[in-house]
Order: C-alpha cells, then sequence, then structure tokens
C-alpha cells in the first residue's frame, strides 16, 4: 500500500512520469449541457474513436435510448434507478468482508454459488450479436459482474434451439454441467439445467447448452456455452438475454480467452443518446491508456477490481490518506453509481459544494445528497474530478460521469473498510480496458 508521501511524491511528478487520462482536457471546470441530463429522443452520429484492440467489436447503446436497435419501454424513475442500484451494491459489496486487505481484495469466508448473480434492473447496455445456424439476431444486456450468459428461449421469443443446425444442449453428467453449481433441477430429460438467481430476486432457469455466436460478420465464436432460458422472473425488459463478462470459467471472456486472449475493452457513451462499443481482445500498446493493476479474488472471480490511492476536485488533490481506500474498489459496467469510503466521500462532497456555489442547492434524491438547482440553465459549470490509481494513473472524468440528475453522482459505503465500486457513470466516454492475462485495467479517454 502507498504511502502518503509516495502519494503526494507521485503527483508532485505527474507532469513527468504520471499517466494521465484526460476526458476532455486537463483543467479546473467542465462544461456541462444541461440537455445532457434529459431524457434522449434522437440518436446522435457516435463520437467514437476507434478501439485500440483490432479484435472483434460491436455497437454497445443504453437500453433505453434511442440508439438501442429496441428502446426499453420501461424507463424506471431515478429514484427507482437508485434504489435497485443500491440493491446491486450491496449484493457485490456483501461479497467481500470489512477484514480483506486490497493486495488481493480477499473475499469473505461466506461461499457464493457461481449461479448467483448481481441485480439484472440495473443493467443499462445492450449489443447484439448473432446466435445459432442460421444466425438470428440477439440484443443482449452486457454485464461485468456475471459469468453465466443466457437468452429466452420460451417459444414466443427469436431464437428457437431446434431451428439451429449447430445447437447442442449439454448432457448432465458433462464436466460443464458440474462446475455450473446449479442447484434446484440440474438435470432434466437427461439435459443439464442451469439456474441463476440475481441479487434483486429475479432469475432465470433453463437448459444449458452451446451453438455458434456470430460477433460480427467475419467473427465467430464456436461452441458457444449459455443457457437457453425456459422460465424468468422479475423480468420485462425487451432485450433478449445477457451476456455475462465476469471472469469465473463461464463469461464470454473466459470462453474466448484462446483466441482474444482473456481480455476486453468497452466504452460507455455520455449519454443514452449517443453510441459506444465493446471489443473482444487487448491492444497492441496500451500507449494512451492510464493503467493500473487489477485486483482479483479466488473466492469471488467473476469481479474485477482497483486500488484507488486518491481524488482531486478542481484539480487539487483532497487531503485523504491512501490508506482509507485499503479495501478496495470493484470496477463494475453494472453499477450505476460510484461508492466511496465515508471519508472520502465527505471531502469529495464537500470540496464540490465549494466549487458549486453559484447553483442553489437542491434537496437529495435516494442515496446522491449533493445535489443542485440547474433550472433555467443551458450549460452548467462544475469542476473536474480526477481517480487516482495504484502505479499513478489519473483518470479525469467527464462531465457526464460526474452528475447524474443534477447531483454528485457519488455516494458513500457504510464504513470505510468496505469494499468501494467504480461505477458506470464514471466510466463513461472512457475506454476501459480489462486485461484479465495481464492483470492490468487501463483508462483511455475520449473513446465513444
Amino acid at each position: 500500500m502507498a504511502s502518503v508521501s509516495r502519494l503526494l511524491l507521485l503527483l508532485l511528478c505527474s507532469h513527468y512520469h504520471a499517466q494521465i487520462a484526460s476526458a476532455g482536457g486537463e483543467q479546473s471546470y467542465k462544461i456541462l449541457a444541461a440537455s445532457s441530463q434529459k431524457p434522449q429522443v434522437v440518436c446522435s452520429q457516435p463520437r467514437v474513436s476507434p478501439p485500440s484492440s483490432s479484435g472483434a467489436t460491436v455497437p454497445l447503446n443504453h437500453r433505453q435510448g434511442p440508439c438501442a436497435p429496441v428502446p426499453s419501454e420501461k424507463k424506471p424513475t431515478l429514484a427507482e434507478m437508485l434504489r435497485r442500484d443500491q440493491l446491486r451494491a450491496d449484493y457485490v459489496q456483501g461479497k467481500y468482508s470489512n477484514k480483506h486487505r486490497a493486495s488481493g481484495l480477499q473475499s469473505s469466508e461466506v461461499t457464493v454459488p457461481t449461479n448467483l448473480g448481481s441485480a439484472l434492473d440495473t443493467l443499462e447496455y445492450v449489443i447484439t450479436v448473432g446466435l445459432g445456424s442460421p444466425a438470428v439476431t440477439q440484443t443482449v444486456l452486457i454485464d461485468t459482474g456475471s459469468d453465466v450468459s443466457w437468452v429466452h428461449c420460451d417459444g414466443s421469443s427469436p431464437f428457437d434451439p431446434t431451428k439451429s443446425s449447430t445447437y447442442a444442449p449439454f448432457s448432465c453428467g458433462a464436466a460443464v454441467c458440474a462446475e455450473l453449481g446449479a442447484e434446484g433441477n440440474g438435470c432434466s430429460n437427461s439435459q443439464c439445467q442451469y439456474v441463476v438467481m440475481y441479487g434483486d430476486g429475479s432469475n432465470t432457469t433453463g437448459t444449458y447448452g452451446s451453438d455458434t455466436l456470430a460477433l460480427t460478420g467475419s467473427e465467430k465464436v464456436d461452441g458457444f456455452q449459455f443457457g437457453c432460458s425456459q422460465a424468468e422472473a422479475g423480468f420485462g425488459d425487451k432485450t433478449d438475454g445477457l451476456m455475462g463478462l465476469g471472469g469465473d470459467t463461464e463469461s464470454l471472456v473466459s470462453q474466448t480467452a484462446a483466441t482474444y486472449g482473456k481480455a476486453f475493452t468497452y466504452c460507455l457513451p455520455p449519454t443514452s443518446g449517443s453510441a459506444g462499443f465493446l471489443t473482444l481482445g487487448a491492444p497492441s500498446s496500451t500507449s494512451g491508456f492510464a493503467t493500473t493493476g487489477m485486483l482479483r479474488s479466488e473466492q469471488v472471480p467473476t469481479f474485477y477490481g482497483a486500488l484507488l490511492q486518491g481524488i482531486s476536485v478542481g484539480g487539487n488533490l483532497l487531503d485523504v490518506s491512501p490508506s482509507v481506500f485499503a479495501a478496495g474498489s470493484v470496477v463494475d459496467s453494472g453499477t450505476i453509481i460510484t461508492r466511496l469510503p465515508p471519508t472520502a466521500y465527505s471531502a469529495l462532497s464537500s470540496a464540490f459544494k465549494d466549487g458549486m456555489k453559484q447553483y442553489p442547492t437542491a434537496p437529495s434524491r435516494s442515496i446522491l445528497d449533493t445535489c443542485f438547482d440547474f433550472d433555467g440553465q443551458d450549460n452548467v459549470t462544475i469542476p473536474s474530478v480526477s481517480l487516482v490509481f495504484d502505479g499513478g494513473a489519473v483518470v479525469d472524468l467527464d462531465a457526464n460521469g460526474i452528475i447524474l440528475g443534477s447531483c454528485l453522482a457519488f455516494t458513500a459505503t457504510d464504513d470505510d473498510g468496505t469494499t468501494g465500486i467504480i461505477g458506470n457513470v464514471q466510466q463513461r466516454t472512457l475506454e476501459v480496458l480489462y486485461d484479465v492475462g495481464q492483470s492490468v485495467l487501463g483508462f483511455r479517454p475520449n473513446a465513444c
């Protein structure tokens, strides 16, 4: 764990040595368009810079925005979205004790079966792929907090396994079936059955099998393993299923390790009215990325972690010891709001308010308690916020990665010993690199 003196030395020398990921330039303030905080009705031309990897790239869209192939009809209120987000955060944080060491992101002694997932209704981003032979178009949610991928197969859904010449269910005795650790109806008609129960109470059950997955016209995954869901509860969205991007053996990332090196990147767009991308494969060079070590837990292999060391607001480093962040943070595509240790969040909120004195304060909105009144404003000037990671990587957040619903898009964990979470709002416009093989996380600015 870096000491305070080491961190200060790194920051003082950052002009020469620190890696700077600057989404919008190095400056003390950023301009936020007030319209970006409102529902988007038009899909704008994507502001996408080429992905750093030459692997398979697919477009990524917000499921409730106009760029989605089939925009969701369910648009929850901010309060409902944050309530669901808290369920997911509670689930993720519940995987880890408050006695672990950050060097290993050690988990609690409670064993959680691999067939449990995070909260399903918090997932916000979708990709479109082809499944089967002939390929059937499927629009699926992505989730770094899930390993088992699945699609609807209930008879009324687009994918019908009986019409695919390459579909094959796994037998109950297959090694793949044993690795699922599924409970309940693990076998039916000699076919392997899976069960995924999510942290928000939703679930999916069905047959576990394999088929051809088409990522692009030329990039295909033969024998892709996934669940063919015959029954779901608590899932009423129009998407066709879920693509697991977690770190355990069942995920797409692990299944394609031989081809893409167990690495992927994505860029989440700044608003629901623009597009991003998901790419399988590591970049040929990490030049342009601010990189830091990836933390993993053998007992909770799904999640990817990183070690924060500090936060700056308006270009000034907060007076918070790096030891406050010793519990580590999970970098997650499915959690919306970033969770910080209370000591760090209090300092961040106070410094941010100091830079926002020109705007009236507003009442708290659910878990967000640093809110402002932007009525009548076309553009809002907000202090910049940067996250400092272990090794000197400084990630300057986009303006849309700082504010959500006129509030500072951060909240506090229960205590300084609780594992933090880097949510998807803070990841907006950054190409986020998960190089599992090299144990590296990276952030490239202005990617979408």
